[in-house]
């Protein structure tokens, strides 16, 4: 049975709605990330482990090194990743998804892998790959789901509730 028989595809507007939650969820991951990489690059400094170079500020350290500067976006970037891939491949659904009854899924209707949802990452934190569903009435696929061969769909109340669910 497919999938789309059983949930319909979402639509440009209620992805961009599911999108925008998650949008302000990834910015609170990205910033809690960021406050606690500084509490262990400011304890390394305290301790010794790096050298202050010069500098009267540990964040001066932090972003005029090259290496500290970009090893502390990856570490932040890397938590955002985390945070979307889990929910995923764990529910199909991340907060943002849940709020607007929506799930990613393989076009089987089964949870998508870590794989799938690491090669879906980029086109969906831009959100641009969304854009495609506006001009793509009649299959609401956006970039993301054709690259990797999985939908977003809407889902019934009781299935976000856990309950009558199809896999």
């Amino acid at each position: 049975m497919s999938a789309e028989s059983v949930f319909p595809r979402a639509g440009f507007f209620r992805r961009f709605g599911g999108w925008f939650y998650d949008f302000l969820i990834a910015m609170a991951v990205y910033m809690i990330a960021g406050a606690v990489s500084f509490g262990l690059f400011y304890l390394l400094i305290q301790f010794g482990f790096i050298d202050m170079a010069g500098y009267q500020h540990d964040i001066d350290v932090l972003m005029q090194n090259t290496l500290y500067k970009y090893t502390n976006e990856a570490w932040k970037l890397g938590w955002v990743v985390f945070f979307f891939v889990y929910f995923w491949a764990k529910s199909g659904q991340t907060l943002g998804m849940r709020a607007w009854r929506l799930r990613v899924q393989n076009q089987d209707g089964s949870l998508i892998s870590i794989m799938t949802g690491l090669k879906r990452i980029l086109p969906t934190l831009l959100g641009a790959g969304n854009v495609l569903v506006l001009f793509d009435r009649k299959n609401k696929l956006s970039f993301q789901d054709r690259l990797t061969n999985t939908e977003v769909v809407c889902i019934s109340l009781a299935a976000n509730k856990g309950k009558d669910w199809v896999n």
